[in-house]
């Protein structure tokens, strides 16, 4: 049975390992890894929808910039 993944419009980061990384992006689709090369975790692609997203597995918060693209189609 595939599993589906949920992103809500803005979550809300809930880390038990204490703060949390912000990343200021300026696009709707990002990839995140980690940011620890070989001691990361898997290359996830993330969408925004709303304002803001977090990563699944590291928690790591991405806010869109005001000035960012605000297209949403697909390429």
């Amino acid at each position: 049975m595939p599993s589906t993944l949920i992103h809500p419009t803005d979550p809300t980061p809930r880390p038990k390992l204490g703060h949390v990384e912000t990343v200021l992006v300026h696009t709707r689709k990002i990839r995140c890894d980690g940011g620890l090369g070989n001691l990361g975790h898997p290359h996830v692609w993330l969408k925004i929808g709303g304002h803001q997203t977090v990563c699944p597995y590291c928690s790591c918060l991405f806010v869109l910039q005001d000035s960012s693209e605000t297209n949403t189609s697909e390429h």
